[in-house]
Parts: C-alpha cells; structure tokens; sequence
C-alpha cells in the first residue's frame, strides 16, 4: 500500500484556487501510484489564523465580525461545486483521499475531515468533535456521525482534525473499527506533529500519517480586514507532515517549509506482527471493566416531525 500526505500552501480563503491545488497534488499522487492521500487541516478554503494575533475574542468588534463574514463565505458546502470537482477527480484517479475542509452550513463554520472514495464518493464527513482555543470563535463544535473507518485496499483507514488527535476515546473509537493507517490533518507545524504523530503509531499499532499545511500570510487577500496586521508576522506554520509505522519509528520524519508530496509505501503485514504484543481493541482491552459507548448520530438544531 502507498499512502501520502500532501504539504501544500494553502490558498486563503480561495476556495476557485484550492480546488485546483488539491487537483494538481491528486494527479501528482496517481502518477506516483499512490492509493490513499490526506490534504491539512481546512486546507479548503484555509485555518482562520488571524484570530490569535487580532484580539479575536473582542465582543461585538466591527472588524472581527467582517472577517468572519469573509471566512463564511469562503467556505465551502458539502453537496457545493467544489466537493463535486474534487470527487470526480478522485474517482477518475482511484486515489482515496482525506480532505480537510472549512464547512459552511447555514451560518456556522465547522472544521471538517472530508472522506473520498473512487467508488463511493463522499464516504465520510467528520466535524471536528472540539474546536481548540481560539478557533471556537469561528468554528462550531462537531459530533459523532464522522468517527468512521473506511476501507482502502483491504485496509481499514481513519482520520482526525488536529488537537482531537490527543482525545483518548476518539482514537479509541477508531482503534476499534480496526483502522491500520490512521491519518491526522493539520493547520501545519512541526511543533504539533513531532509527538503525535510516533504516539498514536506506537499506541494503535497502525500506521500514522500526519498532513500540515504551510501558511504564507502574505497570500491574505486584498481587502480582508486583518491584512495589514498579518503582514507584520511571520507565519509558523510550516508543515510538519509525517509518517510513522506501527513499532513508532518513523518512516518520513517531519518535514519543514517545504511544499511536496510525501510518499511511503506501507506494509499491512506488519501491522499483525506489532500486535502480537499489544492491541488495544483487541486482546490488551478489558470490555469488562471498561466500557466505550460512541453516539454516531448527526446532531441537528431541530427535528420535525410533519
């Protein structure tokens, strides 16, 4: 099996031209016979990264309000044009793909991990269950439906948003559906993936892939209200993509401030040996003492009944 992390500058609040990023990187993925690559975190259309350096917390501030109304608009729907483009193309390049997208639904963002599958299309949508510090001001907070495993190959494959990569009981959820390659999604640092990464690999006995973005801040449109602000940081988030096999050594180290596809071949043989010693869905688990209850339904504002 091959699998690949995509480290690509994220084009911000651009959704027109990450659409044809995400392209450019899915035929540079088939072309290298890839079977599965992961896009960062909100990739699509971008990690609202003003917020930390914008005083983004000020109540009913005129500019925070204005920048959120961009952020809205930039993002992008599930069943909108921009998911379609980018499922035909998966489906046309057999390359499974995790997508890390700014969802919009109705006025709410929600940072979410698109699922595509070559035969199935959208086969999972998973907001991200806690948004983390700041981003709670832009982003809604997730449910249950998304913690899904699909399979690639004959692999069962998942994937995280970010900081719920450290939630015990979501990897757990996974763990227990089986995954073999695990991927999480990342606004991009290697700061945030160095231990992570080897951690989950070593604790689920499975593959792990990381996938950050680099983050220019130069690349804020003209006329968003933070621009000038921006321009007098530097941004740190450079990448960190990375892969690690089930003993937790890694295979590609953590990559920094480069733009490339990130390219492993992965063996599912292995993955038994490793848990010959520990597994922890399987024979290092006690059901009997405790008890992991995961509610899959899609949580809605409102049910009605006609």
């Amino acid at each position: 099996m091959r699998i690949a992390a995509a480290q690509v500058r994220s084009p911000w609040l651009d959704p027109g031209a990450g659409v044809e990023k995400i392209l450019e990187y899915l035929r540079r993925a088939a072309d290298q016979n890839v079977d599965l690559v992961a896009f960062p975190e909100t990739f699509l259309s971008g990690y609202p990264h003003w917020l930390s350096l914008t005083g983004g917390a000020a109540f009913d501030d005129p500019r925070q309000k204005e920048a959120y109304a961009w952020y809205l608009d930039a993002a992008v729907e599930i069943d909108g044009p921009q998911l379609k483009v980018v499922a035909e193309a998966v489906r046309d390049l057999k390359v499974f793909t995790y997508l890390g997208i700014a969802e919009r639904s109705g006025g709410t963002v929600y940072c979410t991990l698109v699922a595509l599958s070559p035969e199935h299309g959208i086969a999972g949508v998973h907001r991200k269950l806690v948004p983390t510090y700041e981003e709670r001001l832009v982003w809604g907070a997730g449910d249950g439906h998304g913690l899904r495993t699909h399979e690639v190959g004959g692999v069962r494959v998942s994937g995280l948003n970010c900081w719920e990569n450290w939630m015990p009981l979501a990897r757990q959820s996974l763990y227990a559906q089986g995954t073999g390659v695990h991927v999480s999604v990342w606004p991009g640092s290697t700061r945030l993936t160095s231990d992570i990464t080897r951690f989950i690999a070593r604790e689920g006995r499975v593959y792990s892939l990381a996938a950050g973005a680099i983050i220019d801040y130069g690349d804020v449109p003209a006329g968003f209200p933070f621009k000038e602000e921006l321009a007098a940081h530097s941004s740190g988030y450079d990448g960190g993509s990375a892969i690690a096999g089930p003993d937790g050594r890694w295979i590609i180290e953590p990559v920094s401030g480069e733009e490339r596809l990130l390219v492993a071949d992965v063996d599912p043989a292995f993955l038994a040996g490793e848990r010959q010693n520990f597994d922890p869905a399987g024979h290092y688990n006690r059901p009997d003492v405790f008890r992991l209850q995961v509610d899959r339904r899609r949580l809605t504002s409102a049910d009605f009944t006609e």
